[in-house]
């Protein structure tokens, strides 16, 4: 199944040439979701060829740079003749600031818009055998960060084990792996326990928006498949990264380490290193021994299944 993430925009609070405001897309399966929405974020899309059918959007928080291309986008959508439902998702204590911005040039969408204030720990979102789940950042302002996580797949099914056990190929195997025993001919009842495997974990996607580093973080991470965090600096800022409630890319690396995530995914890289942010890589990898990846614009990342 397709777990397919597009970087739209890696930029810390302003765009330059390279990079735009913070946007996240993820398409699983045909669902699109979009990790908030900086501007220019339907031009990405169109340059980098997503589609348009986003269902929900996520705001980590309600700095410009996450939200500025919300208004275009929504009013872009009801030009076209949308009619299907979007929810947006944002922190606890928000609502009235999203409902305030996506309307200030006029609020007559062709299509319902739901915008629904979330609290860490608190599942935003419910898809087909997934969920978004918000959790605790720590920035300056009302905050929140998002995890995909998908639900336990069924285990491994042993066919060559239900062979031997003398189940006949067919539908037998598939209520086996449904977890319904079967009756063979001879009366004997083969459990599915004795030809399937244990459960085996979905994927998992987080990501953090802008923030410090955090327990909390850590925490939502585990065992994550692909990590998105804030790596705003390098060590030599790591003064100005606590002043404004950013990590470094070190600082970042330690989270993914602790968390036991696969991959780390570097974003909102701050503009004063737009010459040259190959840094960031070289200090994440040193506190950070699985997969480190700058993202750039553009950027598509397919998480595959741990196993």
């Amino acid at each position: 199944m397709t777990l397919r993430v597009t970087f739209l925009g890696t930029s810390g609070a302003v765009p330059t040439t390279e990079r735009s405001p913070s946007a996240v897309f993820v398409n699983r399966e045909g669902d699109e979701l979009l990790f908030d929405c900086g501007e220019g974020t339907q031009r990405q899309m169109m340059r980098y060829g997503t589609g348009f059918a986003v269902s929900a959007i996520f705001l980590s928080h309600v700095h410009g740079d996450h939200v500025f291309g919300l208004p275009g986008l929504l009013h872009t959508w009801s030009f076209q003749g949308r009619e299907e439902p979007l929810s947006i998702y944002t922190p606890r204590g928000t609502r009235s600031d999203v409902a305030s911005l996506i309307t200030a040039c006029g609020g007559d969408f062709s299509y319902p818009v739901h915008v629904s204030e979330v609290a860490p720990g608190e599942t935003a979102f419910e898809g087909d055998e997934y969920a978004v789940v918000a959790f605790e950042t720590v920035h300056r302002t009302r905050s929140v960060g998002y995890a995909l996580v998908e639900d336990e797949r069924k285990g491994r099914f042993f066919r060559g084990k239900a062979e031997e056990l003398g189940v006949p190929v067919g539908p037998k195997f598939s209520r086996l792996h449904g977890g319904e025993p079967v009756e063979l001919a001879d009366g004997t009842v083969v459990e599915p326990e004795q030809v399937v495997g244990p459960p085996r974990p979905g994927r998992r996607v987080v990501y953090t928006g802008d923030t410090s580093p955090a327990e909390s973080v850590v925490k939502a991470a585990d065992g994550a498949d692909l990590l998105i965090h804030d790596a705003s600096f390098a060590d030599v800022d790591a003064d100005r990264a606590r002043e404004t409630g950013h990590s470094t890319a070190r600082e970042a690396a330690e989270v993914a380490a602790r968390a036991g995530a696969d991959e780390l995914a570097l974003t909102h890289i701050s503009p004063r290193y737009s010459g040259n942010a190959s840094v960031l890589v070289s200090e994440a990898r040193e506190a950070f021994d699985g997969e480190v990846v700058l993202a750039r614009d553009g950027l598509e990342v397919d998480v595959a299944y741990p196993d």
